[in-house]
């Protein structure tokens, strides 16, 4: 997925309100962005790193720039924009390049399932059961070579688990997607310290049957890929 605009450096200031960031450009001027990452970006949001925004003219956007990659300065990216995963996986899947689920020829996104919730992905084909793909962005890294996820409590994330558990126990396929938006990464892990309760619906979901895949990127100021699979440990 190439980025729509071509990327400016800047460097970050501050993170706030979840949604906000204060970025000096390389000209010095002081912009604000959007920071579409509602985690804790734990690790990724120190003042002065360096950062690549996303410039637009749409008259209808407040805010003109959209925070996208940070630059670690040694060759890898971490993407933190959390809309990405599933406009490149769209693509993958689209393109049959996924391992695993390569079998569909019918690609619906945000489908409507379970308890008020939409599913990210619903594969369907002939003769072959429907498959349920929920997506999750993976950005933190407290150890290096692995990624983990979540950055923070996600709630929603142990309910998309347990509603996944349902979807099998009906007879369909269930997947749990984890796309990790890093470079640095060879492997990945559950932070079971940050959110037990995540890590027991995920044990939960897997006793159920739920199916795991994790998946690398490759990540430049030009776009972001889907890349080979990653090694995955539940537990760490």
């Amino acid at each position: 997925m190439r980025f729509q605009t071509p990327l400016v450096p800047a460097r970050l200031i501050r993170r706030y309100k979840r949604f906000l960031a204060d970025a000096r450009l390389e000209d010095g001027r002081e912009i604000t962005a959007h920071c579409a990452n509602p985690g804790s970006m734990m690790g990724l949001a120190d003042e002065g790193m360096k950062i690549w925004l996303e410039p637009n003219d749409d008259p209808k956007k407040k805010l003109k720039f959209g925070w996208r990659l940070v630059d670690h300065e040694n060759g890898h990216f971490t993407g933190v924009d959390t809309s990405v995963p599933n406009r490149a996986l769209k693509t993958a899947l689209e393109a049959r390049e996924i391992d695993g689920l390569e079998a569909y020829d019918v690609v619906r996104p945000e489908v409507k399932y379970g308890e008020n919730s939409r599913i990210d992905f619903l594969l369907q084909g002939a003769n072959i059961p429907d498959t349920y793909v929920e997506v999750k962005s993976v950005t933190l890294s407290r150890q290096a070579g692995l990624a983990e996820f979540p950055d923070s409590v996600t709630k929603r994330g142990a309910k998309h688990l347990a509603e996944l558990a349902n979807m099998k126990a009906m007879g369909h396929r269930a997947v749990m997607l984890y796309l990790v938006q890093r470079t640095d990464c060879s492997e990945m892990a559950l932070a079971g310290d940050i959110d037990p309760t995540y890590a027991q619906a995920f044990a939960d979901a897997r006793e159920a049957g739920v199916e795991v895949i994790c998946l690398g990127t490759k990540i430049s100021p030009e776009g972001i890929w889907v890349n080979n699979p990653l090694t995955f440990r539940p537990a760490h």
